[in-house]
């Protein structure tokens, strides 16, 4: 199919509304009066064979009374009727026809039949169908508005939607502020042209920058990866029946198939699309692509007269891989002479409520040169802060509390086409997909319960504390030689392990000091002498007491348990999956004290891992209520020993009957 097939639909010449109707209350109506309204600049055609004229139009009985030619046709009548109007249109030589009436495949079986015969009947014909069960098209460049509502705004950005609503919020909202789109698509049941057709369309489309879909299904998914991988202008997609329940409803609304939606996960990530989790991420990042540059790297200062604001734009930041890098100290003295006193000189900036207008252009002016994205917050009604701003400048404007002068000051800029956002939030994330991800930073992380403790015990010490609280824990034996390791290895019988004892070490694997598997007391001697050595050059400061020898632990699954003092809402108990990805997954929960069993329970429930726990495909079912002791047992420790700060158990060895810590950390303060 040629892409010129399809400028019927968005540059006809004349145009036939089979169907239209002078109830002002009926679609037949306000989409005849749409296409009038909007400007339509050639001939319009309404038909319906019961009405003389409607809205100052002559009407025909039927297209082929048309006494001219017409290339698009708007079909709003019952579905039943729906098959010959097409075949009436093929008869005429009309070219293309959406069909706005529902009834078809989406009501069942009958309305199915139906779908099948009108697109027979197109096909035969070489008429090229959208529809039916769809909202329309509106090209405002042409103009032609086969839709509704009547919106008018020139834009960058073309909306190609399975759903007539989501497609009409994102016109309503680019409207709303003024930046119109370059087309809008209603697809509906697609029993012909579909997202596959338009994305090439759009594609060379000169007035569109950004395409943007949202899909539920597709009907030709080798077809729909061809597309993906030609595609070079920015592809937004809004990919809906993500869950199974919702994966239901949308081939029920579709019928098509939603597909497992880690492939469409798979596919946009291979292809460089753009995945939009909600209809307001849509169009913030359709709205992005259309009128951000995309930045030279990562680095950000935000300047505003709101701190609150700029720490969530921080955060935001810090999480999409942005770089919140510090001002340059010849910076900071350069602000010193345009900015208050008390102004916060950093990064964020906050200019604080004396900031007007001028204020934040003095200030813009000397940080641009040091960073390639501004996020300027305007906090407050900063009246002519329009005039400030630039359009494609290295400028991401953010705009909220500032009430009526907001509002006057944010159209300016839409006019301008410069893009407001109303949250930090909502800007940031946006911007983050105009820059290359690998441009980006590794994601942060959100801050986690530290260690706050000053001491810590050696291993054998925090063994014997644990157990005299009455913790399960590995058998275990102190030996400050290779020759006592070699000796109780003997005694405890082999394999065994040999771990590093000192009060200096956090992360014994980190430096060397874990020793698995040693199978004799030779072994157990050259393991022991090694691992000193190796600890050694690692930590040359550290006190070492020795090693602790303890035989291997059986298999079982490892879980790590834990209590933190935070400084500010006291002992926090953690339970997650153990060994040394904990700190990589962090698939943890936590829970501040107080701590009944219900809530222990809740914890384990909250992890990934929980189901490890339950007999997962097969597995045997492992002792939870031995866990859910441990971590009662953990918050009682935290409230008779105030001095401890930290405690660490990882791994702990869950069987089907109890379970044992294998090694332990504890910081006392």
């Amino acid at each position: 199919m040629a892409l010129s097939d399809l400028d019927a639909f968005f540059h006809p010449s004349s145009v036939a509304v089979i169907g239209a109707s002078e109830s002002p209350g009926k679609l037949g109506h306000t989409i005849l009066k749409n296409l009038i309204d909007g400007g339509f600049p050639g001939a319009i055609h309404p038909i319906n064979p019961k009405s003389e004229s409607i809205l100052g139009l002559a009407c025909c009985k039927n297209v082929k009374a048309v006494p001219d030619s017409v290339d698009l046709a708007v079909v709003i009548i019952p579905a039943r009727l729906v098959p010959q109007a097409i075949q009436d249109c093929g008869e005429k030589g009309v070219k293309a026809a959406v069909i706005i009436s529902g009834g078809f495949s989406e009501a069942g079986a009958e309305g199915e039949e139906l779908q099948l015969a009108a697109k027979r009947i197109a096909g035969e014909y070489g008429v090229r169908l959208i529809g039916p069960n769809c909202q329309g098209v509106n090209n405002p460049y042409h103009p032609l508005c086969a839709s509704w509502p009547l919106l008018t705004h020139t834009g960058r950005v073309a909306v190609i939607s399975q759903s007539g609503t989501v497609g009409a919020a994102m016109m309503d909202w680019f409207s709303n502020e003024g930046l119109g789109v370059s087309c809008f698509v209603s697809l509906g049941n697609r029993a012909d042209v579909d997202e596959t057709d338009l994305i090439p369309y759009f594609e060379e489309d000169l007035k569109t920058k950004v395409i943007a879909v949202y899909i539920e299904g597709v009907k030709d998914a080798a077809r729909l990866r061809r597309v993906l991988q030609s595609v070079k202008k920015p592809l937004v997609i809004l990919k809906s029946g993500r869950t199974p329940v919702g994966r239901t409803a949308a081939e029920s609304h579709t019928r098509s198939l939603a597909g497992a939606d880690a492939i469409y996960t798979s596919l946009f990530r291979l292809y460089g699309v753009c995945r939009a989790e909600t209809i307001e991420e849509f169009y913030d990042f359709a709205k992005a692509f259309a009128y951000l540059e995309p930045p030279a790297g990562n680095r950000i200062v935000f300047i505003t007269t709101s701190g609150g604001a700029a720490v969530l734009g921080v955060d935001t930041a810090e999480r999409e891989g942005l770089a919140v890098t510090p001002l340059p100290p010849d910076l900071v003295e350069q602000l010193k002479a345009v900015t208050p006193a008390h102004a916060i000189r950093a990064n964020p900036m906050d200019l604080t409520g004396d900031a007007d207008a001028a204020m934040f252009q003095r200030v813009m002016e000397l940080v641009r040169p040091h960073y390639d994205t501004m996020g300027v917050i305007f906090g407050d009604p900063i009246v002519d802060a329009s005039t400030v701003v630039t359009a494609g400048a290295n400028e991401l404007i953010m705009f909220l509390g500032g009430a009526e002068v907001e509002r006057i000051e944010r159209d300016k800029m839409h006019r301008n086409n410069i893009p407001v956002f109303p949250t930090p939030e909502r800007a940031v994330r946006a911007l983050a997909q105009v820059i290359a991800a690998d441009k980006k930073n590794k994601p942060a992380a959100t801050t986690f319960p530290a260690a706050s403790g000053r001491e810590q015990l050696g291993l054998f010490d925090s063994l014997q504390f644990l157990e005299r609280e009455g913790f399960d824990c590995i058998f275990n034996r102190f030996a400050d030689s290779p020759g006592m390791a070699a000796h109780l290895a003997h005694r405890l019988g082999f394999p065994v392990a040999l771990k590093i004892d000192s009060p200096d070490i956090l992360h014994k694997s980190d430096v060397g000091g874990v020793r698995l598997h040693l199978q004799s007391g030779h072994d157990v001697q050259l393991a022991y002498d090694q691992m000193m050595a190796q600890v050694k050059q690692h930590c040359p400061t550290a006190r070492i007491n020795g090693a602790v020898v303890s035989p291997m632990a059986s298999s079982g699954l490892e879980v790590i348990l834990g209590m933190s003092r935070d400084p500010q809402f006291g002992p926090v108990i953690l339970f997650g999956l153990g060994g040394v990805t904990v700190e990589l997954f962090r698939d943890v929960a936590l829970r501040p004290l107080p701590l009944d069993r219900q809530q222990a329970r809740e914890m384990i429930d909250e992890t990934k891992g929980a189901p490890l726990l339950k007999g997962f495909r097969g597995q045997p079912v492992l002792d939870e209520e031995a866990v859910v002791d441990a971590l009662l047992n953990l918050a009682q420790i935290a409230e008779e020993h105030p001095e401890i700060m930290e405690i660490d158990l990882n791994p702990v060895r869950v069987y089907r009957d109890g379970l044992v810590v294998i090694d332990a950390r504890i910081l006392k303060a």
